[in-house]
């Protein structure tokens, strides 16, 4: 399994290096301290934290599927442009996602309030890579970072996240070669054949993760895959949404000058499962330093945690 290396954070950075690159007083600035000093911690990527044990449980799977090679991408830089983050995904000028209200910007070219393709920003989600990647020539890769979107701090929602994004691209020769237009490619026997095959790994991954479980499929609607589907497990009683999906939006193939490909796609969020996995009651336990949780992890395991005082040791 080899590593992409593309745009490598640094992960030395110190705290006084994390403000003065993202707190810059540029226009249309709005990274906070507080924020800044998140990014770099790299908590998917410690082998004895939760997140990173679901990671690898996730890439110890898409090991076993046989004739692709998924490669790794978890070290990409979380500063990218707005091209990659919405432009090269077919997300609008107007959508709420690009509002400053939403979204961390460290400049805006266009202005305070005018969204622009070079806008500079810390990604929303790991998509923001899927154009880099496909154009650099990866194939099969999951991308798993750190993603931060504006948000009130509560026991469920967190300001930074962690999120893994999926894709494979299939051989011309299994899903029809040559141009096809959209109505053309959606009713073809390789746009189903691509969307069977996604959704056949995927629930593979669920059974790898949570065991034999109840499946259902939803339409949705993304900007960037068409069709697009979420999947649900029954789960503990309920049903749980566990990540949205889809196959490789034309557009977006275009956009990479990949538009003699076809591919799928899907994005899941680690804290999500890891809550449930390990049965952590609160999102901001992730970022803690504390060992008394740390300590209660280990590599491969999936360890229910145990509350502990609110309190200093």
């Amino acid at each position: 399994r080899r590593a992409v290396r593309t745009g490598r954070v640094r992960a030395t950075a110190t705290a006084t290096d994390n403000v003065a690159r993202f707190v810059t007083g540029e226009t249309g600035n709005n990274v906070t301290p507080y924020i800044a000093n998140l990014v770099g911690r790299g908590l998917h990527k410690r082998a004895n934290h939760p997140l990173g044990i679901i990671k690898q449980k996730i890439e110890e799977y898409f090991e076993t599927i046989e004739g692709v090679n998924f490669e790794i991408a978890d070290a990409m830089d979380p500063v990218v442009s707005a091209q990659q983050c919405f432009n090269d995904l077919l997300i609008p000028d107007d959508h709420p996602g690009r509002l400053p209200s939403d979204t961390y910007y460290i400049s805006r070219a266009g202005g305070r309030d005018v969204s622009s393709a070079e806008d500079i920003l810390l990604r929303t989600h790991t998509s923001a890579h899927q154009s880099t990647l496909m154009k650099a020539g990866y194939e099969a890769f999951l991308c798993t970072g750190d993603v931060y979107r504006r948000d009130e701090i509560d026991a469920s929602h967190f300001p930074a996240f962690h999120q893994m994004e999926g894709v494979r691209l299939f051989d011309p020769a299994l899903v029809g070669e040559g141009e096809m237009t959209r109505e053309e490619w959606l009713a073809s026997p390789g746009c189903k054949l691509v969307a069977d095959d996604l959704k056949a790994t995927l629930e593979g991954l669920c059974d790898h993760l949570f065991g034999p479980v109840e499946k259902r499929w939803i339409d949705e609607y993304f900007p960037f895959t068409e069709p697009s589907f979420e999947l649900e497990i029954y789960y503990n009683g309920d049903w749980m949404e566990v990540l949205g999906c889809g196959v490789i939006h034309s557009g977006v193939l275009e956009n990479c000058g990949l538009s003699h490909r076809k591919g799928w796609a899907f994005g899941l969020g680690l804290e999500r499962l890891a809550m449930v996995l390990f049965e952590i009651p609160d999102i901001r336990l992730f970022w803690t330093d504390d060992e008394r949780f740390h300590k209660q992890f280990k590599a491969g395991q999936l360890t229910k945690f145990k509350p502990y005082s609110k309190y200093p040791p």
